[in-house]
């Protein structure tokens, strides 16, 4: 009765916006469309749009099958790709998401050697800031999640890959350079820059200003790694970092990093998979890769020397 076409058509509808649009995306006949979706509603019993005019709308059992469609066509199309591959001897393809802005650059250093060593594996990154990760993983679009803020549910598993600081920025002449920990309120009077991430996902704000009843003097968002340490650099501002990361430009530019209080804020770095894709071979082998220890950066190693 209900066929995987008619979720298709409900689906292109509702992306098209008419039924000759969704004819001409899925290359069939606006009445031959019309014909099939009439019969499945005379087979149902009820409707699935409502005419008005020219257009249609969903009706309470329309918005239902969209509902399915969105989350089990995806799965299907999986499926299908998968089985393709199989057949032709590929291993699949990795998609990835990232819910970390500058995880992606720890990413690179990743997915040189996995591809490397899997060569017939493709992978393909979502690089989205405004990313709902846990939803694209239940819903079949990725299959690996990069974040720092795991969810746990039933169905997914998320594995520690490594910890990192969270630090304060700031340019080597600026006042709080010489301090070894910084307070909240060292950084109410300053421009705080951060990615384009909401407040209450960002780090400094949630584990650290808020608790303390603290806002900084002004809050920039930018969104590239480079332009963000030139602006600290510039002492136009400061900015809340992994470690790691800042070391990586210390000797490309006059930054410094600042530990969040006496104890500092310490963090952790998951991926995030469906828990039946864990036992993927080629998934398996990118979680240990994962958690090897990072690269040393050339200032961090030279720091390190002189200890």
């Amino acid at each position: 009765m209900l066929e995987r076409i008619h979720l298709t058509v409900v689906r292109e509808v509702e992306r098209q916006g008419s039924l000759t649009a969704a004819a001409e995306v899925l290359h069939v006949t606006q009445s031959a469309l019309s014909h099939s979706m009439k019969k499945l509603e005379q087979q149902l019993g009820t409707d699935i749009w409502l005419r008005e005019g020219r257009s249609l709308r969903l009706t309470q059992a329309g918005h239902y099958l969209l509902a399915v469609a969105n989350r089990v066509l995806p799965q299907l199309d999986l499926a299908v790709e998968r089985l393709r591959q199989f057949a032709q001897g590929e291993r699949g393809t990795l998609r990835i998401g990232m819910e970390c802005h500058p995880c992606y650059q720890w990413l690179l250093k990743i997915v040189s050697p996995y591809l490397a060593a899997w060569p017939d594996v493709d992978v393909d990154v979502k690089q989205k800031f405004q990313f709902g990760g846990i939803g694209a993983l239940f819903g079949f679009e990725i299959d690996v999640l990069v974040t720092p803020d795991p969810l746990f549910k039933p169905g997914l598993t998320f594995i520690p890959v490594f910890d990192y600081e969270q630090v304060l920025v700031v340019a080597r002449q600026h006042p709080l350079a010489r301090a070894r920990w910084v307070k909240p309120q060292h950084i109410a009077e300053e421009v705080l820059i951060t990615y384009p991430v909401e407040i209450d996902r960002l780090d400094i704000y949630n584990q650290f200003l808020l608790p303390a009843g603290i806002t900084p003097r002004r809050h920039k968002t930018i969104e590239t790694t480079d332009i963000m340490l030139q602006m600290v650099a510039s002492q136009r501002g400061v900015a809340a970092l992994p470690r790691w990361l800042v070391e990586e430009y210390t000797d490309k530019l006059d930054i410094v990093p600042v530990s969040l209080g006496a104890d500092g804020l310490a963090k952790q770095i998951f991926l995030g998979a469906r828990t039946a894709d864990t036992a993927i071979d080629y998934v398996r082998a990118f979680v240990e890769l994962a958690r090897q220890p990072l690269p040393t950066s050339p200032a961090k190693a030279q720091s390190q020397q002189s200890i």
